[in-house]
């Protein structure tokens, strides 16, 4: 374990983390994606689907969690918000614990969390990268995603952190304003660079 090296990737919406995260799979580091165990955790026959019912009453069905009736049961409501991460955030932490403990023996490994400097998820990693890409970019990436509209994008780009920010704090910063396999250069200098390290 000694010399493991766990680095957060993050990035604000439509900035290219998924394909990143992609590459560094490729590159054979393992990924833990925040997004995709609560998915898992909420989708069908998730762990969490009794809790979140018993919580919010008429919120789950067979398909797993109603996405939109969940939403708006918390949305705007900072108390039921936080008991809804009460009942995700320690499953989630225990997914990731496995995912560590089975990937002991990798120099480097990956955490994906969307928000992680909106929740302060950055404390104790060894390093951070931001995935960033023109303003320009990023808005024609969300906008031509199905249901998308750009007040619902204004909204959430208002609870992130500003990408100048994130760029600002970053160990690490990926651009993925150009080719991909542009990219894909600066994803494999980051990991040589960060297994190197000692």
């Amino acid at each position: 374990m000694t010399g493991q090296k766990v680095v957060g990737l993050t990035g604000s919406i439509g900035m290219g983390k998924s394909t990143v995260a992609g590459m560094l799979r490729e590159l054979g580091v393992p990924v833990f994606d925040a997004d995709a165990a609560v998915h898992e955790l909420q989708g069908p026959g998730g762990a969490l689907l009794g809790a979140i019912e018993a919580a919010f009453p008429g919120t789950t069905g067979p398909d797993g969690v109603d996405r939109q009736k969940l939403g708006a049961a918390v949305f705007g409501d900072r108390e039921e918000l936080a008991r809804l991460e009460g009942i995700v955030h320690p499953a989630v932490a225990a997914m990731r614990g496995a995912f560590l403990r089975e990937n002991a023996q990798a120099p480097l490994i990956v955490f994906d969390i969307p928000l992680l400097y909106e929740k302060g998820g950055h404390e104790g990693l060894d390093a951070v990268a931001v995935v960033s890409a023109p303003t320009a970019l990023q808005r024609e990436r969300v906008l031509s995603r199905p249901g998308m509209t750009a007040e619902k994008f204004e909204r959430i780009l208002a609870l992130q952190v500003p990408d100048a920010e994130k760029r600002a704090r970053a160990d690490f910063v990926i651009d993925t304003g150009g080719a991909l396999d542009e990219t894909r250069q600066q994803v494999a200098g980051i990991v040589k660079a960060l297994e190197r390290a000692e």
